[in-house]
């Protein structure tokens, strides 16, 4: 029986996961047909994009466990009413984000030091999809607000439907209208906006049937941004965890940071998996606290460490055995190709170890248990830096370079992640019950 409500929630939303990458990989194929500038704006472009968007995310992750919470204890009026703070929030925060992003786009894109023939398609990208990112951040707490319904499937379909729409949009606005980048920027925002209303009336309507009101309540707004602050902040050390193992592979070579492109590329498709484990465990959690059932808190924390485990072992075999054939998908460069081949069983080892923290983070944050996240992610990123330096220093350049520094990152960040985490989990301060 649990393991079914595991499946029922982990599955649509490993799916959502998915879908969503889908929008920049379109980007990439249609806007690459017009051209090496083009296609080098909207990278730059859609690297700001992504980033923004992303650190954003406690928006959904915050939404879930307290709905969730309130909805195991019984009151599905107050979950929803959490639903509608979260969007409120979202909308708020994008409106922020619209306003400093028109103004700042131009002095951000010289600052990366875009040339003259790319940044003119970088900022034409920006301009015409900055208006979807209120949308996406609307996604982002509908859609967490959906999961702490129980409800995985609604943005699973939504996500689904939003990437057809946007494949076809872009290759009409910019192949036949001749809009060219930009009418990949307004394809882009328009299904993000279409998208978001979507799942606003879901919850709308789910919160008017209930007789939740609709208008926006400022203590709960603020309830919701002081729950998605320690998210920020653990969000922000991951992000900057990332950023220093990229920085670290240019520091190896050319070779090794090519090949660390595609092992990236592959970890983080992998990463879906455990993901989509960690929205269900974020679920059930805040659900089980909710409704006062400790013991099956316990459970669902065991099982979904069983099979985060499990899905780590065959998802990590199948990378390590498999690398040889993925790597000539990526690139023709026999060099690149033995880096990257020996990076992807380096992951594929590791893939277990990384289970712990994707899952054991839901857990803490379906139990609201953010600022413990906060200071777990900074001491795991203290221990990284470290480990960062002596792949620097010490580790040959070339494709054992790129192996140690995965062993750095995977081993070492994410092994502390794992560790911090795990022995929070052993313990009850976490286990706060009721609403």
């Amino acid at each position: 029986m649990l393991d079914r409500r595991i499946l029922d929630l982990a599955l649509p939303a490993l799916g959502a996961l998915v879908a969503e990458p889908l929008f920049v990989l379109v980007d990439s194929a249609v806007v690459g047909r017009l051209g090496t500038s083009e296609l080098a704006g909207l990278t730059l472009a859609s690297t700001l994009l992504v980033t923004t968007v992303a650190l954003f995310i406690f928006l959904a992750y915050a939404t879930t466990g307290a709905v969730a919470r309130r909805l195991g204890a019984g009151d599905e009026k107050g979950a929803l009413a959490v639903g509608m703070d979260g969007i409120w929030l979202a909308l708020g925060l994008g409106a922020l984000v619209l306003v400093v992003g028109y103004t700042a786009a131009d002095p951000v894109v010289r600052a990366m030091g875009a040339s003259d023939e790319v940044a003119p398609h970088a900022l034409a990208y920006l301009r015409t999809s900055l208006p979807g990112i209120p949308g996406m951040l609307v996604v982002l707490a509908a859609t967490g607000a959906l999961r702490g319904l129980q409800d995985t499937r609604t943005p699973l379909r939504v996500a689904v439907a939003g990437a057809i729409a946007n494949a076809a949009g872009s290759v009409l606005l910019v192949h036949v209208v001749g809009m060219g980048i930009a009418g990949s920027g307004l394809a882009t925002a328009s299904v993000q906006i279409i998208m978001a209303l979507t799942l606003m009336w879901v919850v709308l309507r789910a919160a008017r049937t209930r007789g939740v009101s609709l208008r926006p309540e400022p203590r709960g707004i603020l309830a919701n941004a002081r729950a998605g602050l320690p998210l920020l902040i653990r969000t922000l050390t991951l992000r900057a965890a990332i950023l220093l193992t990229v920085a670290t592979a240019t520091s190896l070579g050319d070779v090794p940071l090519a090949a660390h492109q595609i092992v990236n590329s592959v970890w983080m498709l992998a990463a879906f998996v455990l993901d989509a484990l960690a929205i269900a465990a974020q679920a059930l959690v805040g659900h089980g606290l909710g409704a006062r059932r400790p013991a099956e808190v316990r459970a669902v924390v065991r099982r979904c460490l069983q099979w985060g485990t499990l899905a780590g072992i065959g998802v990590g075999a199948f990378i390590a055995l498999l690398g040889g054939f993925l790597t000539p998908l990526f690139t023709s460069d026999p060099a690149v190709q033995h880096a990257a081949h020996l990076g992807l069983i380096a992951i594929g080892v590791l893939m277990p170890v990384a289970a712990w923290p994707f899952v054991l983070d839901g857990v803490l944050m379906g139990a609201g248990d953010g600022v413990y996240l906060a200071w777990a992610g900074g001491v795991a990123l203290i221990a990284y830096l470290p480990l960062l330096g002596a792949v620097a220093r010490w580790a040959p350049e070339g494709a054992l370079g790129l192996v140690w520094l995965w062993v750095a990152f995977a081993g070492g960040f994410l092994g502390a992640r794992a560790l911090t985490t795990w022995l929070r989990s052993r313990g009850s301060r976490w286990m706060v019950l009721g609403v």
